[in-house]
């Protein structure tokens, strides 16, 4: 004889795609939102960034050169001495300048650096939106087509509280041959 399915209750598959549903509206608009970010990170580094220290370079050793000549002038003419103001003044343009030329030099480095340091976990990020796209919603489906066969399965199953035949007597009117009802065959031979 065929050994039934015990199928008592589907809600903990129906529980479980509605969990996937629930996780697959949340994680696909943070991955978007992840990836639009390396993006925006990519183009803020190599354009905004790169020229705002380009620019910073230019007017702070304009700047330097405007101090230089200051205090160039005043020890020139022999009228006055350079005041320490002008000298510090030279000083302060200087580590201006320095502090620029080192910001260029790190936008530059990482701008070189970015997709090398950044496409590994990125490359990670592409597999996970395969899986949210692809993988995910037939997952999803599959379980929706499990709960309903199940459901319908657990439909055709005799009700718990009928009375089960009793051994050696005969079969009632409804039962097979083998004194009970038999299993509805299952897709891949499974009972």
């Amino acid at each position: 004889m065929a050994a039934q399915a015990q199928v008592t209750s589907v809600e903990a598959l129906e529980a479980f795609r509605a969990s996937l549903v629930v996780y697959l509206s949340k994680a696909r608009p943070t991955l978007e939102g992840v990836q639009a970010e390396i993006f925006r990170t990519r183009a803020w580094l190599q354009t905004e960034q790169r020229t705002h220290w380009e620019n910073q370079v230019r007017r702070r050793a304009l700047e330097l050169h405007e101090a230089q000549q200051a205090l160039f002038s005043a020890q020139l003419s022999r009228l006055r001495e350079a005041t320490a103001a002008e000298q510090m003044a030279v000083q302060h343009a200087k580590r201006a300048l320095e502090q620029a030329e080192a910001k260029l030099k790190t936008v530059k480095r990482w701008s070189r650096e970015y997709d090398a340091r950044v496409g590994p976990p990125a490359k990670q990020l592409e597999h996970l939106r395969d899986l949210l796209t692809q993988d995910l919603p037939r997952a999803i489906a599959f379980l929706a087509q499990a709960v309903k066969t199940l459901d319908a399965y657990a439909g055709i199953a005799p009700a718990p509280g009928a009375a089960a035949p009793e051994p050696g007597g005969s079969p009632s009117p409804g039962e097979g041959a083998a004194g009970g009802l038999s299993a509805p065959a299952v897709p891949g031979g499974a009972a």
